[in-house]
């Protein structure tokens, strides 16, 4: 069984359990994860889904890429 992330929780708690989420999510797109201090204002209310439809990235995209990395996403 994989790592599970619960897609209900903010950027910013699967981030502080799972750190390697940083480098999957700017490798998706998510570049500004990376910004210092944007994990810790926006990251804590933001969640995954949210921040894929703000950037039109697809879940199913995002799926396959947490999948890779040996992460089972759930909601």
């Amino acid at each position: 069984m994989g790592k599970v992330i619960d897609l209900t929780k903010s950027v910013y708690e699967i981030c502080k359990k799972h750190p390697e989420v940083v480098d999957i999510m700017k490798d998706l797109g998510f570049e500004n994860i990376t910004s210092p201090g944007m994990l810790n204002t926006a990251g804590r209310f933001m969640t995954i889904p949210k921040g894929a439809a703000m950037k039109g990235i697809p879940m199913e995209k995002i799926k396959e890429a947490f999948a890779a990395k040996g992460f089972d996403l759930e909601s």
